[in-house]
């Protein structure tokens, strides 16, 4: 189960999916006090945690959501070691004038947006699988 490392077959099959809800990303200073399965994802930094859930699951525990953001998942599964695709999505992204915030999970990556730019980066993702 190494995943895809062709770019070619990647952009191509990539498969863009927009999750429903909405996403915020917030730092807590020290202890987190949501259950583990609610958070989509952390990361430890010397200043705190930065948090990643749902907007709902971060209001209920208090932590204030300054912007939304949608969950886009690449559906093929993408192999770690793959080179290129990171940058050809950002890439397109970018050029529609969307900042794209990415963490690679071992089987997919998924792409963080701003809320109200969801379907836009749905079509510029759209467009970069069928032209490549």
């Amino acid at each position: 189960m190494t995943g895809e490392t062709n770019l070619r077959i990647l952009l191509r099959s990539m498969t863009p999916e927009l999750d429903a809800m909405p996403y915020g990303i917030v730092t807590a200073k020290s202890e987190v006090n949501i259950a583990a399965e609610q958070i989509f994802a952390t990361v430890h930094e010397a200043e705190g945690v930065t948090l990643i859930a749902m907007t709902t699951v971060l209001h209920q525990a208090g932590y204030v959501v300054s912007l939304k953001w949608a969950r886009i998942t690449l559906q093929i599964h993408s192999s770690l070691k793959a080179v290129g695709l990171t940058a050809a999505f950002a890439t397109a992204l970018g050029q529609v004038g969307i900042s794209a915030n990415v963490i690679a999970g071992y089987l997919h990556d998924h792409i963080f947006v701003q809320w109200d730019k969801k379907h836009d980066a749905l079509s510029a993702l759209s467009a970069l699988s069928k032209t490549s």
